[in-house]
């Protein structure tokens, strides 16, 4: 008989239909409300999306695998797994979340998991959004790292990081197979998006870090490792019924019949590959909740970085994202791993290094290796990028929308920063950022931050930039609340043209609390 792996994991809800994530360890057919797939094998591993429709409100459900019920297990105290569908009035988001067994604090979403356990229903978040570095493929715990040394004999890949699918599926298995964590993806429709430690430190940093990387010998099993079991684990979720319908690879891995990890290792490495300005895969996506629209930007696979361009995204795949930016809803959440709005100070030094790294000789080498060592890759490294989305969130702040609300983390402590643009919105635009949800950065990171915020900081790196030739900023933003440090889950809590942040600590307590919205002008 199948046993269940890891999973349910809820997905993508709408008003109608849900789909719902497995693995389990041999082939079967998984029947989750009455509704039934295959699984489809990937190496020794095997994988079902159920597809459940014409749902009603709430649905209790539970998981069968060749007709015997697996989930939930007999005499569990966690609430009835369900599904709700209709209005979302709670969004929970966060990224950078180390694996349990961690030592970096208290981990705040398995905390948060527990409160909600004795919480009443109604008041759940009704989506999950998780913001990149799910798993940390180059800082394993210390029980995966013996794992690894054990598996491993004489293959000259890295030490104590993963390289191979089955590799970065123990990964996987180790931050959510939590049992509060388990439960809580079987109940919340999550989203997700990667970053950086999803794949290594710094991916896609730059042109050069990406030629450095290719000269290592098992960089190329490493990207294939990565990027097959992210589409596995976390893209197939993030996408709809009608998506998945029209999906080519998709439709192949469900009517392959035999192990698909090669033919997921070749997609990898094909999607990994710049050509002309172009990936041949987008991991940007769309999803609608009620009156409110998210719009989730990759920042990190579909950088371009060849023949002397440095753009976040393709040309091509921004404008899909500016054409998705425009509609009827009250809230436009842009879902970004990294921060479009930055502690003024390392903003404008983001993109004075980025003027460096073109110099020519020593200079260049010199403004490099900063780069690298400091992590100088978000929007504002981007210069193009960043003022192109400025001019989007512009626009999208004037076409009737409430707010215009930019989600993110990475960079290791919380805050809200408001933007004003020369010309007035009609909404109100925020960045809200969350990180880390469980980790635990330098103690130099603290300090550093708060002087990064500073006005003298901002004055100085600006003039420096100014001399360096960066351009003008298109709007100005404050910070409103923050910088807030320590393990964090934010809450997006909306009502109907109005919206309130919150950030919640791993005790429960309340760091943070951010009225959003204006009336129609």
């Amino acid at each position: 008989m199948a046993k269940l792996v890891l999973g349910p994991l809820l997905r993508h809800v709408n008003d109608s239909s849900a789909t719902v994530w497995v693995e389990t360890d041999a082939p079967c057919d998984v029947t989750i409300a009455g509704h039934t797939a295959r699984t489809f094998q990937v190496g020794a591993q095997h994988f079902a999306l159920v597809l459940l429709e014409n749902l009603g409100s709430r649905t209790e459900y539970d998981v069968r695998l060749d007709g015997e019920t697996v989930w939930p297990r007999p005499g569990s105290d966690f609430p009835k797994p369900v599904i709700r569908t209709g209005d979302v009035r709670r969004i929970a988001f966060g990224s950078c979340r180390a694996a349990p067994h961690q030592p970096v604090g208290p981990d705040a979403l398995d905390a948060f998991a527990q409160r909600l356990m004795s919480t009443p229903e109604q008041e759940w978040p009704q989506a999950l959004i998780l913001l990149g570095d799910q798993v940390y493929a180059d800082e394993p715990t210390e029980a995966t790292k013996q794992w690894l040394s054990d598996h491993r004999h004489g293959t000259g890949e890295p030490d104590g990081e993963v390289v191979h699918f089955a590799e970065y599926a123990r990964l996987y298995h180790e931050t959510w197979g939590d049992p509060e964590i388990r439960w809580l993806l079987s109940v919340v429709p999550t989203s997700m998006i990667f970053d950086d430690h999803d794949v290594r430190d710094d991916w896609n940093t730059s042109a050069v870090w990406r030629k450095e990387m290719a000269g290592k010998p098992w960089w190329r099993d490493r990207i294939r490792g990565a990027i097959s079991s992210y589409w596995v684990y976390q893209h197939l979720g993030n996408l709809g019924p009608d998506e998945l319908a029209k999906d080519p690879l998709y439709a192949k891995v469900k009517t392959h019949g035999a192990d698909v990890l090669p033919l997921l290792e070749e997609f990898a490495e094909e999607a990994d590959k710049e050509a002309a300005g172009r990936k041949s895969t987008w991991w940007s996506y769309r999803r609608d909740f009620g009156r409110a629209r998210l719009l989730m930007v990759d920042t990190r696979s579909g950088r371009i970085l060849e023949d002397d361009k440095r753009q976040m995204v393709s040309d091509e795949e921004f404008d899909w994202i500016e054409r998705n930016s425009e509609g009827d809803f009250d809230h436009l959440l842009i879902g970004s791993s990294l921060p479009w709005l930055m502690p003024h100070a390392l903003s404008h030094f983001q993109s004075l290094n980025e003027i460096g790294a073109r110099k020519p000789g020593w200079q260049g080498r010199a403004a490099e290796k900063i780069r690298q060592a400091l992590d100088l890759e978000h929007w504002p490294a981007f210069r193009e990028s960043f003022d192109r989305l400025s001019r989007m969130i512009e626009k999208a702040a004037n076409n009737g929308s409430a707010t215009v609300c930019v989600l993110s983390g990475d960079v290791h402590h919380s805050y809200v920063a408001e933007a004003e643009f020369p010309n007035p919105t009609k909404a109100l635009v925020t960045q809200l950022v969350c990180s880390p949800v469980h980790n635990e950065p330098p103690k130099v990171f603290e300090p550093a931050f708060r002087l990064s915020w500073s006005r003298a900081a901002a004055w100085v790196f600006r003039r420096l930039a100014t001399l360096a030739g960066v351009p003008d900023d298109l709007m100005r933003w404050r910070k409103t609340s923050g910088p807030h440090f320590g393990n964090s889950v934010a809450l997006l809590d909306l009502d109907g043209r109005r919206a309130r942040y919150r950030l919640l600590s791993a005790t429960g307590a309340e760091t943070a609390s951010v009225l959003l919205g204006r009336e129609p002008q």
